[in-house]
């Protein structure tokens, strides 16, 4: 066995199992455990997934939001224990990996359009 196929077997008892299946361009809620002083709560950060990077364990992804004009991005983890939950509320239709221009794009401008849902039968 070489180191790789070593730290792959030791990564696997860290993953998630209820990785929600989620793209770049979709909206979502990520809640996450904050620790203040002895107590932990659970915060909410909603945004536009506009990059997905890594694999396995190794695997992140960056949320983007407006918050008082101000845009705002977040890296997280996918199989983080940190993060408790995905929601996501909506699924945007997008033809590249990577939405950094949106970056520079202010109000309206930053919508995304709406993908349909595949059909299980077509």
């Amino acid at each position: 066995m070489n180191q790789k196929e070593i730290l792959d077997l030791a990564a696997q008892s860290s993953l998630r199992d209820d990785k929600p299946e989620f793209e770049v361009g979709d909206t979502v809620d990520v809640h996450t455990l904050i620790q203040e002083g002895n107590k932990e709560r659970v915060q909410v950060f909603s945004g536009v997934v506009i990059a997905m990077r890594g694999e396995g364990i190794n695997e992140n992804f960056t949320v983007r939001r407006i918050v008082a004009g101000e845009g705002v991005e977040r890296t997280f983890p996918v199989h983080s224990p940190k993060v408790s939950q995905i929601d996501i509320k909506r699924h945007g239709k997008v033809r590249r990996a990577k939405l950094y221009y949106l970056r520079d794009r202010v109000g309206k401008a930053t919508r995304l359009a709406e993908r349909r849902a595949k059909s299980k039968d077509a």
